[in-house]
């Protein structure tokens, strides 16, 4: 779908409403309406047109038609396989492989999860801006969502703002942790002699990482974690933070010695379709350097 829309059939307890403040409510911000009013979208009542000071009756068929996107200049198209766990018209699922960037960089310019959806819209001929929900690092393999609409994004910012989007992460540890489960609360911030590196500092931002340990293994342990918040390198930070880095994890005290990347996957994802109003809850196995890890660490 190139053209977004939105439908709404209007009940006795909305009558007499302004369509603005009826749109507001359902959580279509004032920019996006200005974009509707200037940018080529259009609002609908009954089929005929109208503006957003039309007072709706009991019985008003209502139609959002949002503004056509481009595709995002600069971004060009490559030809990357996609591991789609599920897609419909507004939400995409993913399964990232390991060392894929999500977006370019001046290290990755291109070949990255954005370049790869471009390809794939092209295919579909689907035209729009690419909107990466849950973003991953490079070496960080696992679950992502990708809004296919501006509008969509929007509403899972909202999600996102009240923690309800739910993520959960597999990772390799150095170490045994002595605890079978616990909480890290300790704020995150810039390392000020680092452009990339975070590390925990009192002035910085709240960061609250769950952990619970899947299993011991020599000199590593297998831990499930879910974040409360969602700070830029929060569970390698952490996880170092209380003295088990992660495998492979180099630039936060992990070493390279049976992974060469950061062993951290995720697993799961959680969250509620903000248009059919349901949850939605998708699992993702270990791939198999991670697996290769812990069956070697067995013996």
């Amino acid at each position: 779908m190139s053209v977004f829309s939105l439908s709404y059939t209007i009940t006795e307890k909305d009558a007499g409403r302004l369509l603005r403040d009826y749109l507001r409510e359902k959580q279509i911000s004032k920019n996006a309406l200005i974009e509707i009013k200037h940018y080529g979208g259009n609002l609908f009542v009954n089929e005929k047109e109208v503006t957003v000071r039309y007072e709706l009756k009991s019985g008003d068929y209502v139609r959002v038609l949002f503004p056509k996107e481009s595709p995002s200049e600069g971004l060009h198209p490559v030809d990357i396989p996609l591991d789609i766990q599920y897609e419909d018209d507004y939400v995409l699922v993913l399964n990232k492989p390991p060392l894929l960037a999500s977006i370019p960089s001046r290290e990755h310019r291109g070949g990255t999860v954005a370049n790869a959806l471009m390809h794939y819209y092209q295919t579909k001929g689907y035209e729009a801006t690419i909107h990466i929900v849950t973003r991953l690092d490079r070496d960080t393999s696992g679950l992502m969502l990708i809004a296919k609409h501006k509008h969509a994004h929007h509403l899972f910012a909202l999600q996102q703002r009240d923690h309800g989007i739910k993520r959960k992460y597999e990772a390799i540890s150095h170490g045994l942790l002595e605890t079978s489960s616990g909480c890290i609360n300790a704020p995150i911030g810039r390392k000020e002699t680092s452009i990339i590196e975070r590390e925990v500092r009192e002035d910085g931002q709240r960061a609250v990482t769950q952990y619970d340990v899947l299993g011991r293994y020599e000199g590593y342990s297998h831990v499930l974690l879910e974040l409360e918040t969602g700070r830029t390198h929060q569970i390698r930070v952490h996880m170092a933070y209380i003295g088990h880095p992660l495998a492979g994890d180099t630039l936060y005290g992990g070493e390279k010695l049976d992974i060469k990347r950061q062993a951290l996957h995720s697993c799961e994802l959680t969250f509620f379709h903000p248009i059919e109003k349901k949850e939605y809850r998708f699992h993702s196995e270990l791939p198999y350097d991670m697996r290769t890890v812990l069956e070697k660490q067995k013996h």
